[in-house]
């Protein structure tokens, strides 16, 4: 089924389940609670491990008690973490989730302390061992290396080009496949029509662009040609991960030497069957679970 490396950030998620979101000060109470792994790379790796692909997540912990337990639950996914960094008197990374009725959430996060940005100790691992790559623009320096390195092995580059205070440009530079945010596409063109933002974006890159925009599904540009894959109709109850996960089933889904049009169908799959559970990583599907609901689409 693969073999995929990770590139990026983890962080605990500690989420908070209420009516509505708050638009303002005050207290609130939420309905429920609970804690549970996330960030970028990190749950993306989880997704491409649940559809049976052999997962590194390639990054930084802190040495606390934080780290320890997002490296214990991505070994529980199956995911190694024999290339994740503990960094010696570093806090791991943490967000406060608010999630609402309808699924929709607000994420502050806190990228941790003292987590060290290089990337020299990346030059140790050897990246022609596997067939696609996934970066995320979290830990930028990171990316960069491992897509650089990656790339000159001969090996699928795919970057989650989400929002990030850095310019992402060097790293579209090294990708084949970038998938963005409606607001990391925004961030990178302003704020223009969609199709239009993307070939902005796409004049950017020898790479394949594309654009995930949550209910209203994903669009991307198929050799000049705007193409679109409608979201899948699903009872939403968390979208906390949505997009993590679309990014890891279509890492997968192109180390599998799937077309962009099939590979955008399977991670849209299993990005909606997320959707129907609570948390950033429950209600990821495996293989026979995304293939079953997808077989009811034809």
């Amino acid at each position: 089924m693969g073999h995929l490396a990770c590139v990026g950030i983890a962080v605990e998620d500690r989420l908070y389940y209420l009516e509505r979101l708050p638009t303002g000060g005050g207290k609130y109470i939420a309905q429920s609670y609970r804690e549970a792994g996330g960030g970028p790379a990190a749950t993306a790796a989880v997704a491409a491990a649940r559809l049976g692909a052999t997962v590194d997540f390639i990054g930084r912990t802190g040495d606390d008690a934080c780290g320890a337990r997002l490296r214990a639950e991505l070994e529980g996914y199956g995911v190694s973490v024999r290339h994740c960094r503990q960094v010696a008197g570093a806090a791991s990374g943490q967000s406060a989730v608010l999630v609402d009725a309808a699924g929709e959430r607000t994420i502050i996060n806190h990228p941790g302390h003292n987590l060290d940005a290089d990337a020299g100790w990346l030059a140790a691992i050897d990246f022609s061992a596997y067939d696609a790559l996934l970066a995320d623009v979290r830990w930028p320096e990171g990316a960069e290396v491992a897509m650089a390195r990656a790339r000159a092995a001969g090996v699928v580059t795919v970057l989650d080009a989400d929002v990030t205070p850095q310019p992402i440009t060097p790293l579209l530079a090294l990708a084949d496949h970038a998938a963005f945010s409606l607001p990391g596409l925004h961030r990178l063109t302003g704020e223009l029509p969609v199709e239009q933002a993307l070939r902005r974006a796409a004049a950017l890159t020898a790479g394949q662009v594309y654009v995930t925009l949550g209910a209203e599904g994903c669009v991307w540009l198929d050799r000049g040609v705007c193409r679109h894959q409608p979201a899948f109709a699903v009872t939403v109850k968390d979208t906390t991960g949505a997009g993590d996960v679309f990014h890891g089933a279509l890492a997968w889904a192109l180390a599998r030497g799937m077309a962009p049009a099939e590979a955008v169908r399977w991670a849209s799959g299993a990005a909606a069957l997320k959707c129907t559970r609570e948390g950033g990583r429950a209600g990821i599907a495996d293989y026979d679970q995304l293939g079953a609901f997808l077989s009811l689409y034809g």
